[in-house]
Parts: structure tokens; sequence; C-alpha cells
């Protein structure tokens, strides 16, 4: 029994080594039959993982996209100029060959691994970049609800924050904003956008209109001649809100701008100044 299956191994292994000059026609077709199946199963193994790296590739690309188009929002946002960041340019890179470790063929399973953490990578930058351009935005809109914008066009003022002598009675007193000397008539502006939380008569102030601006940030317009607002409107900064007159406690035309931050008086040329930098 031993020898038979010898015998039939041997034949089978002589068949299979001879066939090619043996010319069997059935054989031969049994073996073309098996090498197309192989080929044609490599061919679309290799297909789908080129199709799936093809998907893969054009998520990237929209990615890269978004990104570009993030990167120059947060570049605008940041008050960069556009030449200090070209986004759609390939930033430049070179070396010499090493001479230690041999270049290597990348695989096709390494390939595919380098583009799904590419894939990953490209998405924290993404998702980094949207939270900056979102912090730089509310940056941006808080600086515009600060009172940086000066409120009348005037070269100089009369009177500026801080102790003073009393025009009226002579003493040393505190001066919560500053004086404008300006014509009657002249456009008042709001320093900032705000709400505006009063515009009435007040009997030392005069003509007077607050302007809430949030953070606890209030400016104050005294002395006006004529006020275009009213409690409850909404104001863009630099907005026409009234004009300089010389209503109430007052020895001539002139805006008595004030600056309030919680309540408290501040200087208002610290912001106005702020405009300048």
């Amino acid at each position: 029994m031993l020898a038979m299956l010898l015998v039939a191994m041997g034949l089978f292994y002589l068949t299979l080594s001879y066939s090619a000059e043996m010319k069997l026609p059935l054989l031969e077709s049994a073996l073309a039959s098996v090498q197309e199946r192989e080929a044609k199963k490599a061919e679309s193994f290799l297909r789908e993982n080129l199709n799936a790296m093809a998907v893969k590739l054009g998520q990237m690309q929209a990615q890269l996209m978004r990104l570009d188009a993030l990167g120059d929002r947060v570049s605008s946002l940041a008050g960069l100029k556009p030449s200090e960041f070209r986004f759609t340019e390939n930033p430049g890179r070179g070396g010499a060959l090493s001479t230690s470790m041999p270049p290597q063929n990348i695989s096709m399973a390494d390939f595919g691994r380098q583009l799904d953490m590419l894939s990953r990578n490209l998405e924290n930058r993404t998702d980094s970049l949207g939270i900056l351009e979102t912090t730089l935005f509310d940056v941006r809109v808080k600086r515009r609800l600060l009172p940086t914008v000066t409120p009348v066009e005037a070269s100089w003022n009369a009177s500026s924050f801080g102790w003073r002598l009393d025009p009226f009675t002579g003493q040393n007193a505190m001066h919560e904003g500053i004086d404008f000397i300006a014509d009657t008539g002249t456009p008042i502006f709001a320093a900032a956008g705000g709400v505006v939380l009063t515009a009435e008569v007040h009997h030392q102030y005069g003509n007077m209109i607050e302007i809430d601006h949030g953070n606890d940030f209030v400016t104050r317009y005294a002395h006006t001649s004529k006020m275009q607002v009213k409690p409850g409107d909404v104001v863009q900064r630099g907005r026409k809100i009234a004009e300089v007159g010389s209503t109430g406690r007052s020895t001539g035309p002139h805006l008595h701008f004030e600056v309030r931050y919680r309540g408290v008086a501040q200087n208002p040329s610290r912001f106005l100044q702020a405009s300048a930098r």
C-alpha cells in the first residue's frame, strides 16, 4: 500500500514538472485557468484598495480646501498680512540623501496607514483652527465694544480726567471725564456699539445720554444741545447720537465724555489712545 502511494505521488510530481514539455492540453488548460483566477483576484484586490484610497484622497483634498479658507479667516482676524501666510503654496523642503540609511520602497499597507494618519491630523488641525477662529472673533467683537472712538471732532480738550479746580466753586474737585471743546451743533458719535440706557435731562449734566456696551462698560455724553437717540435704541460704533451744546452745569459749548466700568469712572484717554495702537 505504501509503495503504491509513493509511486502515485512520484507520477503526480513528474506530471506537474514536465507538463510544459509534455504538452498536455488538459493540464495546461487547468493551470491557465488557475493563473487567470489568481490574476483576477489580485487585480480586484488592488482595484478595491485604489478605490478606497481615491475616496480618502478626495476627502483629504476637501479638508485641505476648508483648511485653507479657515487659515485665511484666522489670519484676517489676527491682523496678519496675506503675504505672511500663503496657505495655498507648498512649503519648501529638501535635504541630501542619507549615506547611512538606504531609501526603502513603501508598501501598500504602509501607504494606507500614512494616508489615514494624515487624514486624522488634518481633522485635528481643522478643529484647532476652528477653536482659534472662534476665540479671535470673540476678542474682536469685545474690542469693538470698547469705547475707543473719539466721540467728537475736537483738536483739544479744556479739562482732562482727574483732580482740578471746579469752574463754579473754585474748590479742588474730581473731574470724572474729559471736556472736549467744540461749537454748538457739532456731531457727537457713539464711542462703541451698544444699547442706549438713558437719554434724558439731568440737573447737572443737562441733556445726557448713557450707552451700555456690555462687559460692565458704560459711556456718558453730557451737556448736549440735541439728543437723537432714545432709551432702548441699539447704536453702532461711530453713529451720530447727539450734538454739542452747553446745557446743565456748563460754562460754554463742549462735550463732557465719561467712561464707567461697573459704575466707577475711568480715564477715557486710556481707551481713546488704544485706537491709535
